[in-house]
């Protein structure tokens, strides 16, 4: 994941001052050495990391922070609010234009997930309501309109293209096109280039002089380092970008680009794409990324993945059988399932304040372990899931063998979601918490309660 690194050496920095009882301006200076080795080493621009050091630094040294009770949590807050600052503060939303349709006008270098972006984005706009149109302005790089056309089934968002023709015309009879069939918002994904040259940027501006969009967004994969910065201002100097989207931030990119972007060009980053599943893009915030960066966890995103996944009908239904303490294997298998929904554990877990996500590989959660529970608990019969102690050795081995695993696999789970049981009688005689979770339809085992929870305290109960 992006910033790993980073943060890991920021945690390190830090945990030195918080072993000290007062600190001293030569205990503040010594840590910013290491913090600004630190975001060097994450690709972070220089100048960047120069202002970015002596305005902790500035505000570290104060009297109030050091005569404070807590000096070292002092430090934290304001790297944290630095942080925050140098990525802009808040989030910045998508412009949209008071007339209908609103154009986004998606740029950017060959290779960086322009097409499959764009489109997470336009998915991610329907869900806020929205009637997005893909257009195919991009007429040069080949399969381009068909990568298009194929992600835009698959989330069920139209497609108009007209094959290899001019793409300003393309653009202009796409917004045409939104106009007659009532899309109120259309993404041009436009062509790029292996590198910035005078024909792209060109055509692009031509783009934009013809229709007039409302945002301009630059799409940057997070992992090219420093040149991301240098794109970004050569975009901005040809187009005048209005936004940037940050691409495979999952990866093992160093962060610099997140954290010298905004302070380089003033222009927000808006949105990041987080995997290769096509719901796996969400706004960029700010304090909430300088947070995780910080290792202090991101409880908001957490909380609105949770909204997103987890059903609402089904969370209550759940909350009434653990009152009834009734919680089948079914049960069991409709949670993962939930789950799983909300993405990498290691990510959910990087939310969770206090959570290392390297912990979670020390306890052998992976999504393997995850497949292997649901293909035994589907190579069950209906009885079976409701009744586990009906299972004998026979039962085992068919499972087993349905499930391809071993019976020693199905005893593990069994002995797993008997823990678990437990757990539920404990809570369903607990009925203030009963009725915590049945108002609000999230708690225990219908949300965030059982992210990491259950199975003697271990994640998930693996």
């Amino acid at each position: 994941m992006a910033f790993e690194s980073l943060s890991d050496k920021l945690t390190e920095a830090f945990k030195r001052l918080r072993g000290k009882g007062r600190l001293t301006e030569a205990d503040v200076k010594e840590a910013m050495r290491e913090v600004k080795l630190a975001l060097l080493e994450a690709d972070v621009n220089f100048k960047v990391v120069k202002d970015f050091v002596r305005k902790v630094t500035e505000r570290a040294t104060g009297a109030d922070v050091l005569e404070s009770l807590s000096p070292a949590q002092m430090v934290i807050k304001i790297v944290n609010e630095e942080l925050t600052a140098l990525m802009g503060s808040e989030n910045q939303k998508l412009n949209i234009s008071s007339h209908s349709p609103s154009v986004v006008m998606l740029v950017g270098l060959q290779g960086a997930g322009k097409t499959t972006n764009g489109a997470k984005l336009a998915g991610l706009m329907r869900k806020q309501g929205k009637r997005p149109l893909l257009v195919a302005c991009d007429v040069y790089r080949p399969a381009a309109i068909q990568q298009l056309e194929t992600v835009g089934r698959q989330l069920d968002i139209p497609v108009f293209q007209m094959g290899q023709g001019d793409p300003v015309e393309i653009a202009k009879a796409g917004i045409e096109h939104a106009k007659k069939h009532g899309n109120d918002l259309v993404f041009l994904d436009t062509a790029g280039r292996l590198h910035i040259d005078e024909a792209l940027m060109t055509e692009l501006q031509n783009i934009k002089a013809a229709v007039n969009p409302a945002e301009i967004l630059l799409v940057i994969d997070a992992m090219i380092g420093q040149d991301a910065v240098a794109t970004a201002q050569a975009f901005d100097d040809a187009l005048d970008i209005t936004g940037v989207m940050l691409t495979k931030l999952d990866g093992d990119a160093r962060g610099g680009a997140a954290l010298s972007i905004k302070a380089l060009t003033g222009k927000p980053i808006k949105f990041a794409g987080i995997g290769e599943k096509l719901d796996q893009i969400e706004p960029f915030h700010p304090d909430r990324m300088a947070s995780r960066i910080l290792g202090m966890g991101d409880v908001l995103t957490l909380i609105e993945k949770a909204e997103q996944n987890l059903d609402q009908k089904k969370a209550e239904e759940m909350a009434e059988r653990l009152r009834q303490n009734r919680f089948t294997l079914t049960d069991y298998y409709d949670q993962l399932q939930q789950l799983k929904g909300m993405g990498s554990l290691q990510d959910i877990a990087g939310m969770i304040p206090g959570m290392d996500a390297k912990a979670l590989s020390g306890a052998n959660v992976d999504e393997k372990a995850m497949g292997r529970i649901e293909a035994i608990i589907q190579s069950m019969t209906p009885g079976e899931r409701d009744n586990p102690a009906i299972l004998n050795s026979s039962r085992k081995k068919r499972i087993a063998a349905g499930a391809g695993t071993s019976v020693v696999e199905i005893n593990k789970l069994l002995k797993q979601f008997e823990l678990m049981q437990q757990l539920v009688r404990q809570m369903s005689g607990n009925s203030k918490a009963m009725k915590r979770m049945k108002r609000g339809g999230r708690g225990g085992f219908g949300g965030l309660g059982n992210l990491f929870g259950g199975g003697g305290g271990r994640p998930y109960g693996f």
